[in-house]
């Protein structure tokens, strides 16, 4: 045996002592028993049961303390019985299905777990801090206010703090919602969470790492969490009602025989295995079967309330839409082509470093097979770019850098352009030679499958989809119409995104929220299953999510719900089956005709008809 497989029998061993001893012991009592050691084997039977059921006695004992009426009180009540009866054969069997059953459900949580290693890694941990002309590698906690922190391009900001430097080019959609990037200036704030992307600027950190906007969203986290009401295990559902009618058999039974023999072998086959083993093998399918598609289920809980989800509930950017921002179209002011708009733009911004630069060149490089080479080149501070394209004199940038080409140099633009304000449209000007000639509009680019998924959504039941952002209204009511999401609300804070979510859940109880970022985790914790678009969000997402997308595919948020729909569906079928047949010997162990011994051979028979339908949900 490989030396990895031996540290994982010890690891099972050490963490499940019961069902191993279980094994052992029956395993051990049945070789005496066929060596005609009768009574040495029930002797070790009797010795596995005692040591096997007593945890499992105790620990249903807790939950009943607790409050939690469980599918585990009529295999408790088996135990005792045998243990009274001196009858240590059935016992054992049913020891062995309670705590293997058990080691399923844990198993089925650390299988989707343990796929989540990757993603936690994009929290700030660390930062680089300057001491005089040095900079040192410390960890976040670390961090004084105060603090020179030198941000490099594509860092995570650790903590909340002031732009010492000249300009930063910083991406907010994670925390705003906003998809487009901020250019601040000196003396601006800029929050933890967010990300560098330009060139390396300097903050002087403001607040400690506890009580940056990060960790303040990370313990709306925890508090949301901490709010869900527990899950209620489908299978101590159906316990709720079988538990009574199989004590009710169990008492009929002696006073038809007035024999204990058949109070235990009432209680034997109606020991609920198929509630047992029925839901974590299922639940283990039914993960394994989402890991293959890129989904992550984190829990059984999570599967079985997925599958019962009304409304979904989705962030914009990063999640409906891409989350980087690209040119939606070109305006012309003058009659001058689109074209060479386009051209003359494209081939200035070569040269810049603003973020939106890039989505400019690609824009032109996409039209044209290879772009002009600029001249005199200048960069305007925060506003925009200037210099000579092909003899050509060009401007590019906000409304500010035109100024002092006159007063009145928006008063001959046609009125198309008096919607770009109105549309909330980020929009770059472009001037040749001083005079206004056009502007280009940035939108967000829509996923592709985002009109299918929803149309999806709506044949499989769901009642109502909505759409939740940090960005301004219009934005959020353009792209809501172009997709199909009935409802939506805008310029939300992450404290706002949750209180839409709980009366939601007021509504309409099973909602599932999908994001992305930063600002969306608490909301993900807030609603009864959150899932997140783990390939390019945010740890944070990640971790408050109960799903995690592990490929950047919004399509497989239906996916999900329709894989937590079978594996249910597949549960209750063998719920059904095994209750069924429970029932079906409960009435002959009823009259006296069924010993206990058999009563439990027959079980485990029904327990692997169950097990192998539960595994259809694979």
């Amino acid at each position: 045996m490989k030396k990895e497989n031996v540290q994982k029998v010890i690891w099972f061993v050490k963490h499940y002592p019961v069902p191993v001893l279980a094994l052992i012991g029956l395993a051990i009592g049945g070789v005496l028993q066929i060596t005609h050691e009768d009574q040495a084997g029930k002797i070790t039977w009797f010795v596995t049961l005692v040591g096997g059921g007593i945890p499992v006695v105790w620990q249903t004992v807790k939950e009943i303390l607790h409050k939690h009426f469980v599918a585990d009180i009529v295999a408790m009540l088996a135990i005792i019985v045998s243990i009274v009866l001196n009858d240590a054969f059935p016992g054992v069997i049913i020891v062995l299905m309670q705590s293997g059953g058990k080691a399923l459900e844990d198993y089925a949580f650390r299988r989707a777990s343990s796929s989540l290693d990757n993603l936690l890694s994009r929290a700030p941990r660390i930062a680089h801090r300057k001491i005089d002309h040095d900079m040192e590698e410390i960890q976040v906690s670390q961090i004084n206010i105060g603090d020179i922190l030198v941000i490099r391009p594509g860092d995570l900001i650790p903590v909340d703090g002031e732009i010492i430097s000249l300009q930063a080019h910083i991406d907010e959609s994670s925390l705003t919602g906003e998809p487009l990037p901020k250019t601040k200036i000196i003396g601006e704030k800029v929050f933890s969470g967010t990300v560098n992307n330009g060139n390396v600027f300097e903050i002087k950190a403001t607040k400690k790492s506890d009580e940056s906007q990060y960790s303040k969203i990370v313990n709306m986290v925890k508090k949301a969490q901490q709010e869900k009401a527990p899950i209620q295990r489908l299978a101590d559902k159906y316990a709720v009602w079988f538990t009574p009618i199989t004590l009710a058999a169990s008492t009929a039974g002696w006073l038809v025989t007035n024999n204990f023999e058949t109070v235990l072998s009432v209680l034997v086959v109606a020991t609920p295995c198929s509630l047992i083993f029925a839901t974590p093998v299922a639940i283990i399918s039914g993960i394994n079967r989402a890991a293959k598609s890129g989904i992550i289920i984190k829990t059984g809980a999570a599967i079985e309330q997925v599958a019962k989800t009304q409304v979904a509930v989705f962030d914009k950017t990063g999640t409906i839409t891409f989350g980087t921002p690209v040119v939606e179209r070109i305006i012309s002011f003058d009659g001058t082509p689109c074209d060479e708009i386009l051209l003359k733009a494209a081939s200035l911004e070569q040269l810049s470093s603003h973020p939106i630069a890039s989505t400019i060149i690609q824009k032109g490089k996409e039209k044209f097979e290879k772009l002009l080479e600029p001249e005199n080149f200048r960069e305007i501070s925060g506003a925009g770019v200037e210099g000579r394209v092909d003899a050509v004199h060009v401007m590019v940038g906000a409304p500010s850098i035109f100024e002092n080409l006159g007063a009145d140099i928006f008063n001959n633009v046609s009125y198309e352009s008096d919607k770009l304000k109105p549309e909330g449209r980020m929009v770059a000007f472009v001037a040749l030679d001083g005079k206004l000639s056009g502007a280009i509009m940035f939108g967000e680019e829509i996923r592709p499958d985002v009109s299918i998924m929803m149309q999806e959504l709506k044949t499989i039941g769901i009642k109502k989809t909505v759409l939740l952002t940090g960005d301004i209204k219009n934005n959020a009511k353009n792209i809501a119409h172009q997709v199909g999401i009935t409802d939506y609300e805008a310029e939300l804070v992450p404290e706002e995104k949750v209180i839409a979510v709980k009366k939601l859940r007021q509504e309409y109880e099973n909602v599932v929220m999908v994001g992305d970022g930063i600002n969306d985790a608490p909301a993900l914790a807030a609603s009864t299953v959150g899932i997140a678009m783990g390939a390019r969000g945010t740890a944070i997402s990640a971790e408050a999510a109960d799903v995690v997308l592990l490929e950047d595919s919004i399509s497989k948020v239906a996916n999900t719900i329709q894989i937590g729909r079978r594996t249910i569906s597949v549960v209750k079928q063998s719920i059904f089956v095994g209750l069924g047949g429970s029932f079906f010997f409960m009435a002959i162990a009823m009259f006296g005709h069924l010993p206990p011994a058999i009563g439990a051979l027959l079980q485990e028979v029904l327990d692997v008809s169950v097990i192998l339908n539960a595994l259809r949900a694979r």
